[in-house]
């Protein structure tokens, strides 16, 4: 089925129609919000020991309804969210969906789930629940600190009739985000298209500052326009759970594939660097740039004066330094060697991705700044021990990727989040207005375009 989008519509809810989430974490919360405030009753259930803090938490909003536990939750509930770990579902629709466990789904129900990598998820509601329950999924494709209106929202018609899939649309309909269609395969390719390395990268960047005990926003050479989105939006990933993250790399198939290449791609970067060489090193990384940003004619998505907004050092930009931008090569080299042209992703990519995308286009497609960039990174060694352990984080989380382990995941995780942890607060208050204030031209930039290609085939 193609990826579309459907109109952002909200329909007021009622509630002799129930939703139920099992499941109660940040994305878990924002569901329960938005839907009981378009009118809709909502069952909700985390774990036991949860259960008194949600019941304080929610007792001012009337129709939201705690329970101790998913049994009450998938028993009444008309249309039932698993709103939980990717490695946990399993376990968890084991535990509350059969017709043999203590309180079944209800009959006739619509069963969905939230995670990020539907395979297994799809896996577990064939597995588990009873012939008669329906299955429709989606995934908003942002975090739960994002206005959810305009952001892709991907809707996944497993097993349901018409009039169950037109109900699931209308209570998701308040959150006015874009529906884009998928199956779970497409869905799931998609997300490691646009998420998987663009976290890798990210998540590498934080070890390797970790690694080196330094804060970047203390440090000149990370003072600059195009280090604020890498600084801003490595604080915000690491300012968040490690299982948001660790589900979609690790149970995805074609995110492992693609991480263990970014790896790949930094680590045969390096080298070249180390070696001295340059004709190599430049055919390769600009074959890689013609690859990916070739066919662009747009204005560019990202600006200095809007990038230099967002910076938590307020250095000046004449004293700022040049930038190998070791983790931009290799994420231009590793779409290319993948074969992904990322702007066909667009439709359902995240901030982050757009973010991502707008930073190595940002560098790309200014011929002065890339070629200031190779000459500076073949020829200034000030950055190489930098590079050097980007290199080593980048292979790290490869490496942690492919052996499928969550516990060295989050371990790996957890170190650079406690070193990071006192800029959180103000890191995530910037990271949200600089993602709405880019989204903001991005779309502007977006509406240009296909002005301009209305206007185009008119005149033809």
């Amino acid at each position: 089925m193609a990826a579309s989008t459907t109109r952002n519509v909200e329909v007021r809810g009622n509630t002799s129609r129930s939703v139920g989430l099992i499941g109660m974490g940040d994305m878990g919360k924002m569901y329960a919000r938005c839907i009981a405030g378009a009118g809709w009753r909502v069952n909700a259930c985390d774990r036991a020991e949860k259960y008194e803090a949600l019941k304080g938490e929610f007792a001012e909003i009337e129709n939201i309804h705690i329970y101790v536990n998913g049994h009450f939750v998938a028993r009444q509930s008309d249309y039932i969210i698993y709103c939980v770990e990717a490695e946990l579902i399993d376990a968890v629709v084991a535990a509350y969906g059969p017709s043999d466990s203590k309180a079944a789904t209800k009959l006739g129900a619509i069963v969905g789930g939230q995670t990020s990598c539907k395979a297994p998820e799809i896996k577990a509601f064939e597995k588990h629940l009873p012939s008669d329950v329906e299955i429709v999924s989606c995934h908003s494709l942002h975090g739960p600190s994002v206005n959810p209106a305009g952001q892709p929202l991907v809707l996944i018609r497993h097993r349901s009739s018409d009039a169950s899939f037109a109900l699931v649309e209308q209570i998701l309909s308040c959150f006015r985000s874009k529906f884009v269609y998928l199956t779970a395969e497409e869905h799931d390719r998609i997300t490691a298209d646009t998420q998987a390395v663009t976290h890798a990268a990210f998540l590498s960047m934080g070890t390797a500052w970790h690694a080196n005990n330094q804060f970047p926003w203390e440090v000149t050479k990370w003072r600059s326009g195009i280090e604020n989105i890498k600084i801003n939006i490595t604080l915000r990933i690491y300012s968040n759970k490690w299982h948001v993250y660790a589900g979609l790399a690790i149970l995805n198939p074609a995110a492992q594939q693609q991480i263990r290449q970014y790896a790949t791609s930094v680590t045969e970067l390096f080298k070249l660097i180390l070696e001295g060489k340059r004709q190599e090193f430049e055919t390769r990384i600009r074959t890689a740039g013609e690859f990916v940003f070739g066919k662009q004619r747009d204005k560019l998505l990202l600006r200095d004066d809007i990038l230099d907004q967002f910076s938590l050092s307020g250095v000046p930009k004449a004293e700022r330094k040049p930038n190998s931008h070791l983790s931009l090569l290799g994420m231009v080299d590793c779409w290319w060697k993948c074969n992904i042209v990322p702007y066909d992703h667009m439709i359902c990519s995240t901030p982050l991705f757009r973010l991502w995308l707008g930073a190595t286009e940002y560098l790309f497609r200014q011929p002065d700044l890339l070629d200031d960039c190779i000459r500076f990174a073949l020829d200034d060694d000030s950055f190489r021990s930098d590079d050097l352990e980007f290199t080593f984080a980048a292979r790290g989380w490869s490496d942690a990727v492919s052996f499928g382990d969550f516990n060295s995941y989050r371990l790996r995780f957890e170190k650079p989040q406690e070193y990071f942890a006192p800029r959180f607060p103000e890191a995530t208050k910037l990271g949200n207005e600089m993602i709405k204030t880019i989204l903001q031209r991005m779309k502007s930039v977006e509406e240009a375009g296909a002005s301009a290609t209305t206007t185009a085939a008119s005149a033809s």
